[in-house]
């Protein structure tokens, strides 16, 4: 047993989702490979008196049983989810990178009837529920990495194991900063883009509920956006890959979409509900072993340097009122090797190529 596993799953247990004694907890993981961490897990949480389970997905037969789905169908998973939701504790979903064009032949309509469906249970388990999410290292990873397996696989156990409490007490200079803030503002190459993030909360995120973590998000008033921003990282989503993203706001909504290829099915995703059109979260990452994308948003929304602005759903932490059956964190790098961009708050600069410029943050740099 590779002792970093033993070390992620203490984590997850003692500080991610702080399992309790008699606490029922949900084990859902995408492949046998990721039976190492499985099982080390169901030792921790037996050992602390509480009660695992363990569900196997498996995403080919998920995608085909949705490309098949009627209406009567979708009722019966948003049974289980219900089901999921009332009966266990906390969560932990592991996810294993295999195909990420596996669900492009579900369609639109299926989508947005599941989403809508499952919007209030999906709500419970993200707001009243513990939960984390982390990626199993792949070897579909370790390709968009441009690594060798072995290379990422140890990368991929470093970086899920940083020092998640020594973070989260660097972070709190910046959380204070963006709770005094009116006015953001975001340039960069194809950037311009305003919003107001008065009032709203500054939540940390260390470990808490993603593997690999380290970022900082409020969200803006709901109409409070304009300008434009054109993201960097290219971003699955539906079974398919965007690649420079570009949106247009209007008084929070986005007036107009348009990416390198698949321009229609973006077009669809921001017609799935009112919400989808508007932003639920602004956030900047800087996790410092993370600094260049790989098509995961889970790694690519922490990397160093980043923001991520976040159309769909909000969160109950940080309620700017937009619900959506959506929630698509798209990724914009500002280091200088991705061309550079600067962050202001109420018009002082914070942030310029990446690194943070005022003395009190650059201990996040």
């Amino acid at each position: 047993m590779d002792e970093r596993i033993k070390k992620l799953s203490k984590t997850i247990v003692d500080y991610s989702i702080k399992i309790k004694e008699n606490d029922r907890v949900l084990i859902q993981y995408e492949s046998d490979f990721c039976k190492p961490l499985v099982i080390q897990l169901i030792k921790d949480i037996i050992s602390r008196k509480a009660i695992p389970s363990t569900k196997l997905i498996d995403n080919e037969i998920t995608s085909l049983i949705l490309e098949n789905s009627t209406s009567k169908a979708i009722d019966e998973m948003v049974k289980v989810k219900t089901f999921e939701v009332n009966n266990y504790d906390a969560f932990i979903r592991i996810c294993y990178t295999e195909n990420e064009y596996e669900d492009n032949k579900i369609s639109k309509e299926t989508r947005k009837e599941l989403g809508l469906k499952s919007q209030d249970i999906d709500d419970i388990r993200i707001n009243k529920r513990k939960w984390v999410l982390l990626n199993y290292p792949s070897l579909i990873d370790a390709y968009k990495a441009h690594m060798k397996y072995e290379d990422f696989y140890n990368f991929s156990m470093d970086v899920m194991n940083v020092d998640y409490e020594s973070m989260n007490d660097k972070i709190k200079p910046l959380k204070d900063l963006m709770e005094k803030t009116d006015k953001v503002r975001i340039t960069g190459p194809g950037t311009d883009i305003t919003f107001s993030i008065k009032g709203l909360p500054a939540i940390p995120c260390c470990g808490t509920c993603n593997i690999p973590d380290g970022e900082l998000y409020t969200a803006p008033i709901k109409k409070s956006v304009n300008g434009v921003i054109t993201y960097n990282t290219p971003s699955p989503y539906h079974g398919n890959i965007f690649n420079n993203i570009k949106l247009e706001f209007k008084d929070g909504k986005i007036i107009n979409c348009t990416t390198t290829e698949h321009n229609e099915k973006l077009k669809e995703i921001f017609d799935t509900d009112e919400g989808a059109r508007y932003i639920g979260e602004f956030s900047l990452g800087f996790n410092p072993m993370i600094t260049k994308p790989m098509g995961d948003i889970l790694y690519d929304e922490k990397i160093m340097g980043s923001l991520h602005f976040t159309p769909g759903r909000c969160y109950e932490d940080c309620d700017n009122g937009n619900i959506s059956s959506i929630h698509w964190d798209l990724v914009l790098i500002q280091t200088e090797e991705y061309g550079g961009g600067e962050v202001y708050f109420d018009d002082v600069l914070i942030r310029k190529n990446g690194l943070f410029v005022l003395e009190e943050l650059k201990q996040l740099n």
